[in-house]
């Protein structure tokens, strides 16, 4: 039972840390532009391997 007074902070601690770093992503622009690197990797021109 006393485990469960270190183990719940923890908890909520490690997902606030979470939730923070998902909405600074989405702050700095992180999935503003999802199809254009998918899209460049397909585009890309292949270079040949020299020898």
């Amino acid at each position: 039972m006393t485990d469960y007074f270190y183990l719940i902070p923890i908890a909520i601690g490690l997902g606030l840390c979470g939730l923070a770093a998902f909405l600074w992503s989405l702050k700095s622009g992180q999935y503003d532009d999802l199809q254009g690197a998918a899209e460049r990797i397909l585009h890309q021109d292949d270079v040949p391997l020299s020898h």
